[in-house]
């Protein structure tokens, strides 16, 4: 196999770049499967990956990209063969591991899951890294007591962005009818509204963390931004409601008591998608592909592995709306 396409990431002393350049195979991580990447997509841990001291990257130079989705060029293993449709996510891919940001991917196994029939390459980076969280956060809410008969206030915070949009979409597809979402600039308020959301506040509606605790407001909440945000959430969940959270775009530090907790029974529920066992994997993709499948009428933009770099600083100022998929460039294997 000759040289293919791929965004590398460098760090030579104080100097850090990133861009397009052309590889080799012997540039990848080692693995068992050889993938052909069809689709990655951008992620607000990719925009961390490409900034100096971001918290990402662990070693240089190296490809980022969370997630991909792809065909099957050569394995080891007998679990895949070649031809055969795959998707990746989380695990140590686009850190420690070359990522999918590059026409070709090597990668392990165990981090592999087949490509659903009902799901097409594209479909799956549409949901990609962002919409297999928001699956996880629902589904984390669902196994606390939400259900769509029960008419639950649920609020959704970052609604705009990734994970939100998703979870936006699928949470009025599958029934629920009081869903507010959380954003902070004025013409964001109809994008969320035309993805499912019945009503939109922002963030000053939620008021300061000041009391340990505040008047009832929601049954449940899926806050995709963590700080000051998730810590004005808790006080104001109702009792035996519950919050799932799964970003930190608005901070690392919680600020609560443990009333909430002690006198209403809430739940804080930790989301991570990067090291799902692999053997829950196909049924959560399942899942996606089949009732939660709103990949039709997903908010999405494709670009490709050249535009990557002008859609990073949109997402690092604040100005990415739903979700971005990458199409990486046709290469003759």
């Amino acid at each position: 196999m000759g040289k293919f396409n791929a965004v590398v990431i460098k760090e030579q002393g104080e100097e850090f770049t990133y861009g397009v350049e052309q590889i080799g195979e012997d540039a990848l991580s080692g693995g068992d499967v050889l993938i052909k990447v069809a689709y990655s997509s951008l992620n607000y841990k990719d925009m961390l990956a490409v900034q100096k001291n971001g918290g990402v990257i662990r070693k240089y130079p190296m490809i980022p990209g969370i997630d991909l989705s792809g065909t099957v060029v050569k394995s080891e293993d007998p679990r895949f063969q070649e031809g055969q449709e795959v998707v990746v996510t989380g695990f140590e891919m686009g850190m420690s591991h070359t990522g999918g940001f590059a026409e070709y991917a090597r990668i392990p196994a165990d981090w592999i899951v087949p490509l659903p029939e009902r799901l097409s390459l594209r479909d799956a980076m549409i949901f990609g890294t962002a919409g297999f969280t928001a699956a996880l956060s629902i589904m984390a809410l669902e196994k606390n007591g939400m259900k769509p008969e029960n008419d639950p206030e649920i609020l959704v915070t970052g609604s705009t962005g990734g994970v939100g949009s998703v979870a936006l979409q699928i949470l009025s597809k599958i029934g629920y009818r009081n869903i507010t979402a959380l954003v902070r600039k004025d013409h964001q308020v109809e994008v969320a509204k035309s993805l499912g959301a019945t009503n939109v506040i922002f963030p000053d509606d939620l008021g300061e963390v000041k009391k340990p605790l505040n008047r009832e407001k929601y049954d449940y909440a899926l806050d995709t931004v963590g700080g000051d945000v998730a810590s004005a959430i808790i006080p104001q969940l109702s009792y035996g409601g519950s919050v799932s959270t799964c970003g930190m775009a608005g901070g690392i530090q919680l600020t609560a008591t443990v009333l909430p907790f002690i006198l209403r029974g809430v739940n804080l529920l930790g989301i991570d998608s990067v090291n799902v066992p692999i053997d829950k994997r196909p049924a959560i993709w399942g899942q996606i592909a089949d009732d939660w499948n709103i990949s039709a009428t997903t908010l999405v933009n494709e670009i490709s592995l050249e535009d990557v770099p002008a859609v990073i600083d949109d997402l690092k100022n604040g100005k990415h709306l739903g979700r971005t998929i990458v199409k990486i460039q046709e290469f003759s294997a």
